[in-house]
Parts: structure tokens; sequence; C-alpha cells
């Protein structure tokens, strides 16, 4: 699965494991970690949007400071793709890519292997060397 799948797919689902909801407490909230920074600072919340460079948009937000000491609630945040280090996306999110992907596989036609005669050449077969 592509990483990008996985996002747009989970875009306007909450951002935590389990069944947390927004008025979660803040402890139970912060086990699970959406996204985690390279300077070491992790976010937790709603994912609105991303493209194509991984820039998300997340609102509802509650931002962890690198040492674990320090929470910052914020109402909506952007972070650039560059500046990511790592995203854990919910079981729920990778399941329901799971079974787009195969509902998109069972109804794509299948494709029967072609036979070829090997009398006829193929036109992007190399030619035959002559002897000498």
């Amino acid at each position: 699965m592509l990483p990008l799948t996985l996002l747009r797919t989970a875009q306007n689902h909450p951002m935590v494991s389990g069944s947390h909801s927004s008025d979660a407490s803040l402890n139970s909230a912060l086990i699970s970690k959406l996204v985690e920074l390279k300077n070491g600072e992790t976010f937790n919340g709603h994912l609105v949007s991303c493209d194509n460079w991984m820039n998300i948009h997340l609102r509802e937000v509650i931002c962890t400071s690198r040492d674990g000491d320090k929470f910052v609630r914020i109402n909506e945040c952007y972070i650039r793709g560059s500046t990511i280090k790592y995203l854990r996306i919910p079981d729920e999110v990778i399941d329901l890519v799971k079974e787009e992907h195969n509902r998109k596989e069972s109804k794509r036609p299948q494709v029967k292997e072609r036979k070829f005669n090997k009398a006829m050449p193929n036109k992007f077969s190399a030619p035959k060397k002559k002897k000498m």
C-alpha cells in the first residue's frame, strides 16, 4: 500500500487508536502518536487533508513537546511533509484500504495469457545472426 493512499483514506477520521473521542482524557489520547516530527514533537488529532508532498492539515490537535513534559491543545495546524519523521495510521484505516483494494481487484477484468507462435517472429525480438 502506498503511504498517500493510506493518508487519503484516513482523511476525516480521528487519528488516535481505539475509540477515543475528541473529549477523551489527555493521557489516553497521547498513548498513540499520529505524527512525530524530526525534532521530536508529536501531534495527535483529526486528519483533515493531505497532499502529494505529505503536507498534512490537522484539527483538534494535541501537541506534545520533545521531552513529553509540555502539552498544548491547538484548534488547527499545518505540518510540512519534509519535517515528518513518521506517521501512525489506525488499524481501522488500514483495513478500509485493504477492503477497497480487494473490491477493485475483483472488479478488474482478468487478463488471459497470450501464447505466441514460435514460428512467427516477434517484432520485439532481436534479429538472428547469420553464420559465416
